[in-house]
Formats: structure tokens, sequence, C-alpha cells
């Protein structure tokens, strides 16, 4: 297996079921996500949220869209919990090794493992733990608008 970079694209954030989410798109280099892949990751992402904190961390994360080089899709939903920890939740399509019912990479299923993403995925994670520092935890208010608009800068992503 030959590594290399995927494209990082950062759309416009959304508010779904409450909570404001940055959103990321890892593309093949030379293949943007398809429309459908999008539709779909997107339809399934309120399954992926978990209730409002509660505690008065903002109700806020981040997406991440993956396309595989294969057929598999990767939906990575991160949200801000107790302050200052994230929780994921996944969801894939398209990839029979992970329960998936098929190669469809628009038929998306909750996945039950430990994980925390992949090599292109980790490089959002990075970028997203310093800003949510920047804007939220550091200030002597929080700056949710502030955090909202710094996303991780478009283009390589991998190493």
């Amino acid at each position: 297996m030959t590594f290399h970079d995927k494209e990082l694209r950062a759309p416009e954030p959304v508010t779904v079921a409450g909570r404001q989410l940055k959103r990321y798109h890892v593309d093949q280099p030379r293949q943007r996500i398809e429309p459908a892949v999008e539709r779909a990751a997107y339809a399934v992402l309120p399954r992926l949220l978990p209730a409002g904190p509660g505690d008065g961390t903002p109700t806020a994360g981040w997406v991440v869209l993956h396309r595989g080089a294969d057929t598999g899709a990767y939906l990575l939903a991160y949200s801000w919990v107790w302050d200052n920890v994230v929780e994921v939740r996944i969801a894939a399509a398209g990839q029979p090794a992970l329960d998936c019912p098929d190669d469809d990479p628009t038929r998306f299923v909750k996945l039950d493992r430990p994980w925390a993403g992949c090599v292109w995925e980790l490089g959002v994670l990075e970028h997203e733990r310093a800003a949510w520092i920047r804007h939220v935890l550091a200030p002597r208010r929080p700056d949710l608008p502030g955090w909202l608009a710094d996303n991780r800068a478009e283009g390589p992503v991998g190493r």
C-alpha cells in the first residue's frame, strides 16, 4: 500500500439537532465526494450526535466525511462534551469488512468500535483541539463564532 495525501475541504458549518458543527470533507486526490454520498451521510448525522451536554459546554462539534479509495465512505461526528472532552461516533457505508450490508457508499450504518479516526481524519482533530483552546477555553469569555470560523486549511491532508 502506497501512502498519499488526500484533499481536505471545509464546507460551511451547519446546525443539526441544535448542535453547531464545522464540516470537513476528505476527498480522493482527483475525485470529490459524490453528491449522493454526501446526502446520505448528512441524513444519518443526527443519529450520531449526543444529547446536549447540559453542563454549560457549548453545543458544538465537527464532522468529517471521508471517501475511501475503494467503495467505503466514513462519517465521523466529533462533539465537545464536559467542557474539554471530545466524543466521537462513527458511521460507515460501502465497507462489508465493517459490517456494512454491501459495497454501496450511500448505505451508512453506525459503527460500534472504539476508533477515533484514520491518519487523514486525525489532522482535523489536531487543529480542532488547538482551536477549541484558543477560542473557547483560554479566553475569559468563550468565542464560539470565532471557533466556528477557525477551520483547518483546505488542501493536502495526511502528512
